[in-house]
């Protein structure tokens, strides 16, 4: 009897969106699209879902008008890729992506719990190759804030690509967004 490979197929985003209009996938199905793959998201526990909110909520008071913080929407990032982060920050109204996705984020946040592992290793090597220069995970389990910024080419990362600098922040401590320097947000508010 033969034996084949086990083979994937490589999506493009053009191909995901067709089959989300097509209703294939369900707009509230938790499936992002990550380098070509179709990755099913993990669900949301309610520390996860408490930590986005706060998160939101901060983000909104430090940046005010003229920026949008949105909540587990996609982002348009390259040809193959459609994720949906935890919480983004792009500049402009709500009207300004009516028809199509952010593509730029100034701010791409993940709360993380059990995906710990692929928000660091896969997102993040993702995000630093779409050039993402301010990428955060609100780690809950060691309540802490992973700040990842200044994306280099890195030959051995998952997608070619890693942050060149990476702080953690405990709880007493405070950050400032790239796009927002005079901007300050205290990592306990991130934090249930």
């Amino acid at each position: 009897m033969a034996t084949y490979p086990i083979r994937t197929r490589h999506w493009s985003r053009k191909e995901y969106e067709h089959l989300v209009e097509l209703g294939v996938l369900h707009e509230d199905e938790r499936i992002e699209l990550i380098g070509g793959q179709m990755i099913v998201a993990e669900p949301k526990n309610s520390p996860h879902a408490t930590a986005v909110g706060l998160t939101v909520d901060a983000l909104r008071a430090a940046f005010g008008s003229g920026w949008l913080v949105r909540e587990q929407d996609p982002v348009a990032l390259d040809d193959e890729s459609e994720p949906e982060p935890d919480v983004i920050v792009v500049p402009g109204r709500r009207r300004d992506y009516s028809h199509a996705h952010p593509e730029r984020p100034a701010l791409i946040v993940e709360v993380a719990d059990s995906s710990m592992s692929f928000d660091r290793r896969y997102k993040g090597s993702l995000y630093a190759r779409a050039g993402i220069a301010d990428y955060w995970i609100v780690n809950i389990r060691r309540r802490v804030l992973e700040v990842y910024r200044e994306p280099v080419v890195a030959p051995a990362a998952r997608f070619g690509w890693k942050y060149d600098r990476v702080r953690i922040l405990k709880t007493e401590a405070s950050v400032s967004p790239l796009a927002l320097p005079a901007a300050t947000i205290a990592v306990a508010d991130l934090l249930a």
